[in-house]
């Protein structure tokens, strides 16, 4: 048989031609598994091909440029970052008063490129919202309460950007840690006795107490069960009393900022059977009383001269207060609060009850709220609706807690680059850039800032870059310890930037 070449370039061609037009027919399936795979579906198998898309993309070239510019986002500011390394060791100077001459720590960026810092969005009248927030970080006396997921689990970012924010404006303290955690906290050492429970409201695999009394931060703790004379009077008036502990001490691995504290409040509600409280530094006795047993939200406060050195919390009674937690704060300057709820999306705060959420965040006065979630929506959205639909649920929960507020400013952060497989590669969740545009269009058209994570990290598929130079974990998701200094850093340059723009 006589082959001639041209022929059998011919053949070649549009053999080649035939496969990329059925490119066009090929589509990108999500597997059981969640992965993403090209090509066609028979029955319930994927038959691999390539899309036109996946087909025409240069992996070389795009993950080369990719890796430039996170470096050039990382190395701009890696100097800064170095020198804001937390201390180790307790010195002597924080168990003494407080009473020094405030100087401010003024950041040096003399040597960072800040056209390369992601900035922040603010809504239309931006002149208004940043004069106000100036105000509110000035007034003396400014909480900033920040929520978050599992990303600000433990103070990460919290305590970066708390450090940052009081070393310009005053204020000591790591703010609200709950009594019982699920995870470990850095900035603090809080350590209940082993008969206390926690309740958490955004927890899906909790039932939730009837009364919804969870507060502002969406949990609390007890030492006993619940009990009620409505449905428990044939056991209430023979209930033992009930003792329980809780001790505060310094942590030795945090900003020595969040290792001084002087106002400490321990808050709490449904009270409803007599609690006394002893509250010892060391040995010595420095306040008692009984807790309020109206049933309402109270702060129990307790003002101390010095930083503690070993703080002791004595309960007991016949049925447990719920305790919202504590509060560890200096008599002045910023606090921040880290309210991390592991699992959540935001959506949480409107099944809650609307009185004592108010009664909680009229005695914390927050004069700044950030809030920070995104991420746990990400792998279960379907399509651009549900990216709507999110995006619309999310702001009736937002405008929900600004309706209790005046002069707020609420800020959202919104969530970072995060990676699935895709025909064997890590690529961006496809609907991540779409919920990250609806997320800043929702947010600045109510009146709340928009600081876009993930494009401050690099954009598209920049989170295996991050995991690559262990800035990030293994689940493509979260930040190492490293990687949250790193992405704060980048957070609080961008809010600098624009409250001390002439």
């Amino acid at each position: 048989m006589n082959y001639q070449p041209k022929k059998i370039a011919f053949f070649i061609i549009i053999s080649l031609l035939l496969l990329f037009l059925v490119t066009k027919l090929s589509k990108a399936n999500e597997l059981t598994n969640g992965k993403i795979q090209d090509g066609f579906v028979i029955g319930s198998t994927v038959v691999k091909f390539p899309t036109t898309e996946t087909f025409l993309m240069n992996e070389t070239a795009l993950k080369e440029e990719k890796i430039k510019t996170v470096d050039s986002i990382l190395n701009n500011i890696e100097v800064v970052v170095e020198n804001q390394e937390e201390t180790t060791e307790i010195k002597e100077d924080l168990v003494k008063p407080e009473k020094q001459p405030f100087i401010p720590t003024l950041p040096d960026f003399n040597k960072i490129d800040t056209s390369k810092i992601r900035r922040i969005n603010y809504p239309e009248d931006k002149a208004a919202f940043l004069n106000q927030l100036k105000t509110n970080l000035q007034s003396g006396s400014c909480r900033i309460i920040h929520y978050g997921d599992s990303q600000i689990e433990g103070d990460r970012m919290s305590a970066y950007i708390r450090n940052r924010l009081q070393n310009l404006y005053n204020g000591k303290g790591p703010g609200f840690i709950p009594i019982v955690q699920a995870y470990e906290h850095i900035s603090a050492v809080v350590t209940p006795s082993e008969n206390w429970t926690r309740h958490a409201y955004f927890n899906p695999r909790e039932t939730k107490f009837t009364h919804k009394k969870y507060g502002v931060y969406n949990s609390f703790s007890r030492f006993t069960p619940l009990y009620t004379r409505e449905k428990d009077s044939l056991i209430f008036d023979s209930l033992p009393s009930v003792q329980a502990t809780i001790k505060i001490s310094p942590s030795k691995k945090s900003f020595s900022n969040l290792r001084s504290f002087t106002n400490i409040g321990l808050h709490y509600g449904n009270a409803t059977a007599p609690t006394t409280i002893n509250v010892y530094n060391g040995e010595t006795l420095v306040k008692s009383g009984n807790l309020i047993t109206d049933g309402n939200y109270h702060n129990f406060k307790i003002i101390l001269p010095t930083t503690p050195e070993s703080l002791r919390i004595e309960l007991e009674s016949i049925i447990s207060p719920d305790f919202y937690g504590v509060t560890l704060d200096g008599s002045e300057g910023v606090s921040l609060d880290n309210v991390a709820m592991r699992g959540s999306s935001g959506t949480v705060f409107s099944g809650t009850s609307d009185s004592n959420f108010s009664q909680m965040l009229n005695e914390l006065n927050p004069k700044i709220v950030i809030m920070q979630y995104g991420g746990n929506t990400v792998p279960y959205l379907k399509d651009s609706t549900s990216v709507d639909n999110y995006s619309r649920y999310l702001q009736n929960h937002i405008n929900w807690i600004k309706r209790k507020t005046s002069k707020t400013n609420f800020i959202f952060i919104g969530p970072s680059d995060m990676t699935t497989t895709e025909n064997g590669q890590l690529r961006t969740y496809k609907l991540l850039p779409y919920l990250n545009k609806k997320l800043l269009e929702m947010c600045t058209s109510n009146n709340v800032a928009y600081w876009s994570m993930y494009d401050a990290m690099g954009g598209e598929n920049s989170m295996q870059h991050w995991v690559d130079q262990k800035l990030a974990g293994t689940d493509y998701t979260h930040f190492t310890m490293s990687g949250n200094k790193l992405i704060s850093e980048l957070f609080f340059m961008s809010l600098y930037l624009d409250l001390t723009k002439k």
